[in-house]
């Protein structure tokens, strides 16, 4: 067999692709392992979100901004005044809020930024490793 007729028999053959017995079965499985990644993922980014608003709110409650001083003009005293009034109204709801769900006595501002990072470092670590684990395990 020449190479003239050769190559365009090759091409003819893989231009049709057989039919397997277990396609449907297949595309159901990939369809499955989709879906069921996708699920996975929107849980651990809800639950990242929810803890990472949880930290946010909690730190930003703590927050005092100083705009009390004796030497400001009396309106910025008044707004210092305001501002104050509202914050500590904000922190008595937020603090009320976490006291529901249990979350009262989360005390994270304690902790030094060195801390925190390496805390947060761990945790990425941990996760990562799941996740190459996960992955290997899958091929």
């Amino acid at each position: 067999m020449s190479a003239d007729e050769f190559d365009p028999m090759i091409e003819r053959l893989f231009a049709r692709s057989p039919q397997m017995a277990d396609a449907s079965l297949f595309a159901a499985e990939v369809e499955t392992k989709l879906h069921s990644s996708n699920r996975v993922r929107t849980l651990a980014l809800t639950v990242a979100g929810l803890v990472g608003g949880v930290i946010a709110v909690r730190e930003s409650v703590n927050l005092n901004l100083h705009l009390s001083d004796g030497d400001a003009p009396v309106a910025g005293r008044a707004i210092g005044q305001g501002l104050q009034a509202a914050s500590l109204d904000v922190q008595g709801a937020v603090a009320a809020g976490l006291g529901q769900f249990g979350l009262s006595d989360l005390t994270l501002g304690s902790m030094g930024g060195m801390q925190l990072f390496w805390i947060s470092a761990g945790a990425l670590i941990a996760l990562a490793a799941a996740a190459v684990v996960k992955l290997s395990q899958e091929v």
